[in-house]
């Protein structure tokens, strides 16, 4: 076993995600270490990046900006749907989640950010998207080598 986190190792951390505020918008703490493999993208690139060269026991605060973490904001992905457009019976509330069905067959995860007489707002982007995030990092195991040829 390598002594540092290494592209292809599958490996344990703990971790506390934090706004440049200090407030906790998600954590391990009290879970089980989140488990991932370096270089398959199953994270954003910036809490990736940290992890490597990193060895079992150590810690490290990284701060990640929109364009290593859940990208910049985009405005297009805001829409304004009139109350007509609803299905009926479908009654939506500020912070729900909902699926929209798009032109090309595919889906969009949009949250309700407005809610008038009239109709919703509805904003693609992710939730933490345009947001400098500050994560806490602690490697607890490295799970697996990287598979040799």
């Amino acid at each position: 076993m390598t002594d540092a986190a290494q592209n292809g190792n599958t490996v344990r951390v703990h971790y506390t995600g934090k706004f440049s505020d200090g407030t906790v918008f998600d954590t391990s703490d009290g879970r089980e270490p989140l488990e991932f493999t370096l270089g398959e993208h199953q994270l954003i690139p910036g809490f990736e990046q940290a992890v490597l060269g990193m060895n079992i026991g150590d810690t490290k605060t990284v701060s990640v900006p929109p364009e290593l973490g859940y990208g910049p904001r985009d405005e297009r992905l805001i829409i304004s749907v009139r109350k007509q457009e609803i299905p009926e019976g479908l009654e939506l509330h500020l912070h729900d989640r909902v699926q929209v069905g798009l032109q090309d067959g595919g889906t969009l995860v949009m949250t309700v950010t407005d809610v008038t007489d009239d109709g919703v707002t509805l904003d693609g982007n992710h939730p933490l998207a345009g947001q400098d995030l500050i994560f806490e990092i602690e490697l607890v195991e490295i799970v697996t080598e990287p598979a040799t040829d």
